[in-house]
């Protein structure tokens, strides 16, 4: 039997431009090409797309009712599909209450284990749970942190009482509210908080409530409690305050504070109480994995065998995929992009199915140069156990493993769509197409530095891994942050340099709005300006102009389509027949401005309508997202559909043209091929010129060699981080011996 291939006839799905193509099975292929091109369209919107519709469709109706929906690809045909698993970089989010044990079902195993082994023995396996109500701490209902009052926000000690100290809404003087502590001749209302005696500050904070007769209160039965108590019970412990507006409001008056009972540990004393070789469930969940395997290797009991050796293994993986650093008490909504997509990777090594479509979105992100062999030696496991393992990456380091390499393009949007190149990474070398110019090219190391006089520096912070230390940021030049996964860069840059400096922005990857009806001209600000145009020109209202508003087609509400509920089977989506699917009532089509309708205003993309409108504020707006790499784009296109690197890029344009300001960006290369690279260097350049401090956290080493300054955090990830190792120009980095970048600079 010949080689086995996924065969795809007439791809059509967004831009591509009906292809065919052919990929080896049970091999390694990589899709690389410019960001845009349509490597997505390809393999998720055609191949996943129409792997998971056919697998679902082996489901009863009612089943298939729970289960996610998805919709024909535009395809003639796919042959040859096996069952696909997606492992994408979607954050796994999850609330306090999940965290890397839970996730990983290894919080359960050890609960098993305390439940037999565990001294004093106390009773089934789900008391060792934070989320069961025998195992938490009562305190904090198992989740380790309490809100409290923050007194500096909520008192003003240089004034008395009746020159209103008390600043928490609510309580000006002559209020109810602030009645019950100047009324009551408890204190002296013209005595300022600062001379208070100890016990009358306590007594005003924090005393616990009291009942006061109605002589004192005017009459009236009412409860005394210090300010911090009656606060938490107003809006804390209230159902009818979980308001998000309720929320809002008391927000800067407080702050979140670890459980002064369990400190932070999450569980009841009763449970603490019961240990093996002398550490509880908690102590073991606050160890890195690296040392809670060192630590379960050294069980030596009969009972628990299996156990231990199912434990072994988990903990193996985590550590063989690079998470050695984390513990296990870590929140999950806490973990990076690259971090989640690998702990969803360890769930899959440990799965017996072959045969299996793997299918990775930029699995590289997140990791330093150093690491990334451990992410090929695991696509190769996979592909080694029979299945056919499909990336879309960007890392030069990781298209060097595949045995098949599939190049779209050339460019991005409408001239993407194509594929320029199929074959091994040896003839993709040799081929003309852009990612073969520019995979073993190299940006030198930037001469001309900016240097500062005036640093930014944080409090020491001993936060997550963090070992005392400070940021410090020269302000006005272009910083990077780098370091191995898990040495604490972001723990330092986003975790504490971003709470002192609110003032930065934080330019991410997480969506910009995921919302059907946002586009890219509604984010910048521009529709309203192009509304206006129609309206002025036609001489009629400014709201016909909008999906959302008047102009709406009435029988899809501006959506476009109609979903009809089919009760036990799958909801189908139809295009609306009424307005063709392009969301306007007929008559708003007939006003032109520049001989265009508004629906194809918003069919044009961004480049286009920079040559189309002569408006210098939408021009200069729209400019931004060209210099952004995001050229392609329609401006109608819906912000819901855009991948993780494209939602930080408009972010991005949506600032370039403010100055003085602070900006903190995540990794701004996720997504973008190398050739462009170097346009994300010039907006940087950019936004520094215009005198603002720009702060990256980077593992891109084209990136790393043109900062201004950088600080290198490490050595390793977890426990042996959080030291900054360096500080200086890149090019004397060299020097020092300990930074692992150093050797891959």
């Amino acid at each position: 039997m010949g080689q086995d291939y996924i065969e795809i006839l007439g791809a059509r799905g967004n831009n591509l431009k009906n292809i065919s193509l052919k990929i080896p099975k049970k091999k390694i292929t990589i899709f690389t090409g410019v960001s845009g091109s349509g490597k997505s369209s390809i393999v998720f919107e055609t191949i996943a797309q129409e792997a998971g519709r056919q697998l679902n469709e082996t489901f009863s109706k009612f089943v298939q009712g729970f289960l996610p929906k998805y919709g024909h690809p535009e395809v003639d045909e796919i042959k040859n599909l096996s069952l696909a698993i997606i492992i994408d970089q979607k954050r796994i989010g999850g609330n306090s209450r999940s965290t890397l044990g839970t996730i990983t079902d290894i919080n359960p195993l050890l609960r098993v284990l305390f439940s037999r082994i565990g001294q004093p023995h106390i009773g089934p396996s789900s008391y060792f749970s934070f989320n069961d109500p025998n195992g938490m701490c009562k305190t904090c209902e198992g989740i380790g942190r309490i809100v409290a009052l923050d007194m500096d926000k909520a008192l003003d000690k240089e004034k008395s009482l009746n020159e209103g100290a008390i600043l928490l809404p609510g309580y000006k003087p002559g209020s109810w509210q602030w009645k019950i502590y100047a009324a009551t001749g408890f204190f002296d209302c013209d005595k300022k908080i600062k001379d208070y005696t100890e016990e009358e500050y306590e007594k005003l904070v924090y005393c616990k409530p009291v009942k006061l007769n109605s002589t004192v209160m005017e009459g009236i039965n009412t409860t005394y409690a210090g300010l911090a108590e009656r606060f938490i019970l107003q809006n804390i412990k209230t159902e009818y305050e979980k308001s998000e507006a309720s929320q809002k409001k008391i927000a800067p008056f407080t702050t979140e504070e670890q459980c002064p009972d369990c400190d932070g540990k999450r569980y009841n004393d009763s449970i603490l109480s019961s240990k093996i070789m002398g550490y509880s469930i908690a102590d073991l969940t606050a160890l890195q994995v690296d040392e809670l395997l060192e630590l379960i290797q050294k069980i030596d009991d009969k009972n628990v065998k299996p156990i231990i050796i199912n434990l072994t293994e988990r903990l193996k993986d985590l550590i063989q995929i690079g998470l050695d650093y984390v513990s296990l008490n870590r929140e999950t909504s806490t973990l990076s992009g690259g971090e989640s997509q690998r702990v969803k990777m360890v769930k899959h090594l440990t799965s017996s199915l072959t045969d299996v479509m793997y299918i990775f979105d930029e699995p590289s992100i997140g990791l330093h140069p150093r690491d990334v062999h451990r992410l090929n030696e695991l696509l190769i496991k996979l592909r080694d156990k029979g299945n056919t393992v499909i990336v879309v990456e960007h890392d030069p380091d990781v298209i060097k493993v595949a045995d098949y390499i599939v190049d779209v393009g050339p460019k991005a949007g409408t001239k993407g769509g194509n594929i320029m190149f199929e074959g091994t990474y040896a003839d993709l070398l040799k081929s003309n197409t852009l990612t073969g110019e520019y995979i073993g090219r190299r940006l030198p190391i930037k001469s001309n530095k900016r240097t500062s006089k005036e640093l930014l520096e944080t409090k020491k912070s001993s936060l997550h891994n963090l070992k005392n230390v400070s940021l410090r940021i020269p302000k006005g030049i272009f910083t990077v942050v780098t370091g191995v996964a898990g040495s604490g860069k972001s723990t330092l840059v986003n975790g504490v340099f971003a709470k002192e400096y609110k003032e930065a922005v934080i330019i991410d990857q997480s969506p910009v709005s995921a919302n059907l009806r946002s586009n890219p001209a509604t984010f910048t600000g521009i529709m309203d300006k192009i509304r206006k145009l129609f309206a002025e020109e036609n001489k009629v209202s400014a709201g016909l102009f909008s999906y959302n508003s008047e102009g709406a087609c009435e029988a899809c509400k501006g959506r476009g389509f109609i979903e009809t509920d089919l009760s036990f089977m799958e909801s189908v989506e139809t295009i609306c027949e009424e307005c063709g699917g392009k969301r306007f009532k007929q008559e708003v089509l007939e006003y032109k401005y520049n001989h265009k309708s508004i629906v194809e205003v918003l069919d044009m993309t961004i480049a286009e309508a920079v040559e189309f409108f002569a408006q210098s504020d939408i021009m200069n707006k729209l400019k931004y997202i060209v210099e952004v790499g995001l050229h392609y784009m329609t401006l109608g296109q819906p912000l819901d559909t855009l991948s993780g690197g494209e939602c930080q890029r408009l972010k991005l344009a949506k600032e370039l043209s403010q100055k003085g300001n602070i900006y903190i960006m995540d990794e701004p290369t996720t997504g973008l091929h190398m050739s462009d690279i170097t346009s994300i260097l010039n907006i940087i350049d950019r936004l520094v010129k215009k005198g603002n401090t720009v702060i990256v956290i980077e593992h891109n080493l084209d990136v790393i060699r043109n900062a201004d300054w950088m600080i290198d955090v490490g050595v390793e990830g977890g426990s042996k981080g959080g030291r900054i190792l360096f500080e200086g120009a890149p090019d004397d980095l060299r020097n020092c011996k300990e930074s692992i970048t150093a050797k891959y600079l």
